[in-house]
Formats: structure tokens, sequence, C-alpha cells
């Protein structure tokens, strides 16, 4: 080894990562001077619509003051941020994040409604959301199922939120069911899109089973026998159905 070449090679390898310390620190963004330009809004999806929009976000940032575009990224906090949108009746959920390039990114999972109640002896008429939990009506989507009759507070959460759900998780069901009636004693009426007859669950329990028997019904009987033969169609009891023939005047 030259010994003599020591110092040189020292310095140059000083002098590299110097370089390579003042470029790196030169092209580094200033996060303080570095402004949000963006705001993505990602709304989940479900079979049923949920009331907020992407306009509504915003308006809920801004009159928080907590709308990012234009401020500073070092000035924003994605965890005020999150906290103020889960404080609205309408948000289960919702996540934000910064990106280097100057986004803030927010994702939202809504409260979404399984059914619309219209209380026949309160006049009350609010949503029930897939947690079985009431939220308010706000811009009521035409999908929407509808329950009517009467119905309590407690009777919807524990008992037509389950019924709901099953309904709007099945595509035939959510086409096929219009509406709900229920009775003074609990029972629960469907009111059908197609066919003139009104089908009878009963008490609200065993609803999968219930709803399956009336599905081979309609295949097997009512496509056959014709959708407006019957008034009414039970379906209460188990391992049968109970018709009711319509008096044609």
């Amino acid at each position: 080894m030259n010994w003599k070449k020591a110092p040189i090679i020292v310095i140059d390898v000083v002098l590299a990562v110097y370089l390579l310390l003042a470029i790196t620190a030169f092209n580094k963004p200033d996060e303080e001077a570095s402004l949000c330009t963006e705001v993505p809004i990602t709304l989940e999806k479900d079979d049923v619509e949920g009331f907020l929009t992407e306009k509504d976000v915003v308006n809920i940032l801004k009159r928080g003051n907590l709308y990012p575009v234009g401020k500073p990224m070092k000035q924003v906090k994605a965890r005020q941020i999150e906290e103020l949108l889960q404080g609205n009746e309408l948000v289960e959920k919702a996540d934000v994040y910064k990106t280097a390039s100057g986004h803030v990114c927010i994702n939202i999972s809504q409260r979404i409604p399984v059914v619309r109640i219209m209380n026949a002896n309160t006049g009350e008429d609010y949503c029930i959301d897939s947690n079985g939990e009431v939220m308010p009506k706000g811009g009521y989507t035409c999908n929407l199922l509808i329950a009517t009759g009467h119905i309590s507070k407690t009777y919807a959460k524990k008992s037509l939120a389950s019924l709901a759900s099953i309904i709007n998780a099945d595509m035939f069901w959510r086409n096929q069911v219009e509406q709900l009636n229920v009775l003074s004693d609990g029972s629960v009426e469907i009111v059908p899109r197609v066919g003139e007859h009104i089908a009878y669950l009963g008490q609200p329990t065993g609803v999968a089973n219930k709803l399956e028997r009336l599905r081979k019904f309609y295949r097997y009987g009512l496509n056959q026998a014709g959708w407006n033969k019957y008034s009414r169609v039970s379906v209460e009891f188990d391992n049968q159905i109970i018709c009711k023939r319509r008096h044609h005047k």
C-alpha cells in the first residue's frame, strides 16, 4: 500500500460522502414548504348505498377547519381528521394517511342502512343499520327495504335488523320483497313485488328456513299454478305451507 496516497484517498471518500449528503438534503422536499394538493376520498360500497357523498366529507372537514388542501403537509394531522370523521353519525370507520406526493387519502366505511322503519303508532321515521343501531333517515335511497306497522325501536334493533340483513344479502329476496309489515303481535308479513298475495312469516324466528320454503313454493308452486291464484301464503309453521285462495268476483 502506498502510504503517501492514503490521505488523498481518505479526503476523496469524505468528499464523496459530503457531496452525497448535500445532494440528498438538497433534493429532499421541505415538509414545511410541501403543501397538500389533493384529498382522494374513497367511500366503501355495499348492496345498499350509504348516505354520505364525497362532497359531504369535504364539508365536514371544512366545518371542522381540517380540510387539508393548501396547508403545509407537516401541519396536517391525520389522526385529528380520523377522529372528526368518526364522530359523524353516518361514519363507522375512517382511515387517513399522507403521501409523499402531497395527497391526504381518506377511506371511509359507512354505517349501512338495511331497513327504513315507519312506525304506524308514533309516526317515527328512521333507519336501522347493519349492526342493529338506529341512524337518521338521511337522503333515503329508493332501493332501501321499508318496514311499516307496530314497530318499537327495541323490536327494530333485535328482530328487523337481522331479517332485513338476510333479505338484502340474497339477490332474489332483495328484488322480490317490496315491504315488510309488522302486526300488533310482532308477526311479520311480506308484501312482494311480484304476485298479488301476502306472504306471512309469523314471528321473525327461523327466518332463513321460512324464506327457503317460500322460495321453493314460488319456484315449484306459483310458477305452475299462477302468481295471483292465492291471496295469502303462510310459512309460519315448519314443514308446511298454508295458502288461501283468492276469491274472484
